[in-house]
């Protein structure tokens, strides 16, 4: 057989190039073969993060409501500790409900802030899930209860204000507790007595006050009647010096035209809300956790806790809207 009919054989049983290659023309360098490679190397990862995180269509002609399979995790924003970081550890207390657009903002960027002062910390995000109004004081309490022995001071933290200059002050508050979003600085309230917005303190100190009053559902004044239980235990209010940030030293995230709070006044609540609880706290709020489950926002690890809280209607009977 000669030349040119063995080369017409070969064809024939599927010899030569392979398939793929026939597609180019001449010969390919390596230059050509290691493009080719990035490219499909790109392509499978961007089909596999489509696949898995529910953007475009379901792989394999799956149908809506078939689950997907999960995206790997991402890779941790910061090292979570490191051992030149110190002793304490801080619990982030996170009143929550209903506002996931600012918890996925909110859970990478204080673990980022957290980490790069070198602060231990925990995130606990204190989700309601029963049908009464919120109650702000009451989750507090729900999350200093919750937080475990290996933390020994707590951050009471809105969802919706994160801190962005660096040099404000989350470390061990031991001379008392430490106002960070201080009336100078926060973008909102400024009154000489408010201690809202993200306020640290020592869990003895926390104790002490025997935490904050379980009466407040909706909107408002806990932090006030709070200010008045830190003075009667003796304790006086820090905050920071030498910010030169001024209003600008947050970020507000809360827009109120899209999301109306809760500022109903119901009943007595009106007259009650500017009374002193002398008898209610730690010591008489009453919860059960549906459930706990540790997870990861954008590769930053935090603690939800769906919470049912009580509500004795007898005592305070605005904590529902009926």
């Amino acid at each position: 057989m000669g030349p040119a009919r063995r080369r017409d054989a070969l064809r024939l049983r599927g010899g030569g190039s392979p398939p793929l290659l026939r597609l180019f023309p001449g010969r390919l360098s390596a230059f050509p073969l290691f493009l080719l490679a990035l490219l499909l190397g790109f392509a499978s990862l961007l089909w596999l993060q489509l696949s898995c995180s529910g953007e475009g269509p379901a792989p394999g002609g799956q149908h809506r409501g078939v689950p997907r399979q999960p995206c790997p995790p991402p890779a941790p924003l910061q090292p979570q500790e490191e051992p030149a970081w110190g002793p304490h550890r801080l619990a982030l207390l996170v009143p929550f409900r209903e506002r996931f657009e600012e918890l996925l903002a909110f859970v990478p960027y204080m673990h980022r802030f957290l980490s790069k002062k070198g602060i231990r910390h925990r995130i606990f995000i204190l989700n309601q899930v029963d049908h009464f109004r919120f109650n702000r004081a009451s989750l507090i309490n729900v999350g200093f209860l919750e937080s475990g022995n290996d933390t020994d001071y707590i951050a009471m933290h809105d969802v919706d204000l994160l801190p962005l200059n660096e040099h404000l002050d989350y470390s061990f508050p031991e001379a008392g507790p430490f106002h960070v979003a201080s009336p100078e600085l926060h973008p909102l309230y400024h009154y000489k007595t408010y201690v809202g917005g993200i306020l640290l303190l020592t869990k003895q100190h926390y104790e002490l006050c025997n935490g904050m009053s379980n009466r407040f559902w909706g909107w408002g004044r806990e932090d006030d009647e709070f200010y008045r239980r830190i003075k009667g235990a003796g304790l006086q209010v820090r905050r920071p010096s030498g910010i030169t940030t001024g209003y600008e030293t947050f970020q507000h995230l809360h827009d109120p035209a899209w999301r109306k709070r809760d500022q109903k006044r119901i009943a007595a609540q009106k007259q009650e809300q500017f009374k002193v609880d002398r008898e209610g706290g730690l010591n008489n709020v009453r919860y059960r956790i549906e459930s706990r489950t540790d997870l990861s926002v954008a590769g930053a690890p935090c603690t939800v806790l769906n919470i049912l809280l009580d509500c004795d209607t007898n005592e305070t009977p605005w904590c529902t809207f009926g």
